[in-house]
């Protein structure tokens, strides 16, 4: 599971209401929330805080706070 996948698990968001809210298909909601490898797009990500009611820097520093500079 992804990080944005273990923050919807944790606050008990329902994938099926964020896509009738955003726009975004179950399955792409699937996708990012599963696979690893797929890449959250910046207005996705804008799009499922919104549906959420959450400020979209809480999702971004849940998603990638774990980012770091290079020395």
């Amino acid at each position: 599971m992804t990080k944005l996948g273990l923050f919807l698990a944790k606050k008990s968001i329902n994938k099926a209401e964020v896509s009738r809210r955003t726009g975004i298909s179950t399955s792409r909601l699937s996708q990012l929330t599963l696979n690893e490898t797929t890449k959250l797009q910046a207005d996705e990500l804008y799009l499922i805080a919104k549906a959420i009611h959450i400020d979209p820097c809480e999702v971004l520093n849940e998603v990638c706070g774990h980012l770091k500079l290079a020395k």
